[in-house]
């Protein structure tokens, strides 16, 4: 379980994105974030997966805490796709978590040419990955995230740039996953189509929260924190 608690975080220029966050995370949920621009859904992810420390409250995982045990066990897709690119070709890329953590590099290179090949994209394998596509470069960095295996996805926007092949596989993939997953998100249907549950943020604060997807046909609650109704339920 991930459990957050009381969670407020401040940047360093006054902004204050996290007021008060309280969340439950049970193992194999899949949630949804969501909100206008600016409502607090990266900083969150950021402090999930241990790339931001906490300032005023806790994250627990599995009874434990620190931004360590965080990073070990959460795997994060970054909003910018190039935040994340390292290597000179893409299976470098993708083998760079496992060859860093001690294993060989044969033994790395064959677990991404699987990843790779399971996300319909080992004809990349030795394209430079800062020449690719936006939608080639969010692919690659998804891959990565899943090559250290993490019991935990925290995805910023996983389907960004992708076209719609590649955006319903990932769909699949993350809809047939058994890890838990955490989806900060603009598009409500592809929410739909792999979560069980939102919550709504707005102003670093939870405001709604419930199952899916009774919670996207409520135009009310939708209106007041800038969201539209999913594409499959306007008329």
């Amino acid at each position: 379980m991930l459990e957050i608690k009381n969670l407020y975080y401040k940047y360093p220029d006054g902004h204050e994105a996290l007021k008060g966050i309280n969340l439950k995370i049970n193992d194999g949920e899949k949630i949804a974030l969501v909100g206008a621009n600016g409502s607090g859904k990266s900083t969150l992810l950021l402090h999930i997966s241990g790339a931001l420390e906490v300032q005023t409250g806790k994250i627990i995982y599995d009874g434990l805490e620190g931004s360590e045990i965080l990073r070990k066990n959460v795997g994060l897709i970054f909003q910018e796709a190039d935040d994340q690119i390292l290597m000179p070709t893409v299976i470098e890329d993708v083998a760079f978590s496992l060859i860093a953590n001690g294993e060989k590099i044969s033994t790395a290179h064959e677990t991404s040419s699987r990843i790779l090949e399971t996300l319909g994209i080992s004809h990349l394998s030795t394209r430079p990955p800062h020449k690719l596509s936006g939608g080639e470069k969010r692919m690659v960095t998804f891959a990565g995230v899943l090559a250290s295996n993490p019991k935990i996805l925290a995805l910023d926007e996983p389907t960004a740039n992708l076209d719609p092949r590649a955006r319903r596989r990932v769909i699949n993939f993350l809809r047939e996953s058994e890890k838990t997953i955490l989806l900060a998100t603009h598009d409500l249907d592809m929410a739909i189509d792999i979560c069980e549950k939102a919550i709504i943020l707005s102003d670093g604060k939870i405001n709604s929260e419930g199952t899916l997807p009774e919670l996207f046909t409520n135009k009310n609650i939708l209106e007041q924190n800038g969201l539209e109704l999913p594409l499959k339920f306007q008329v």
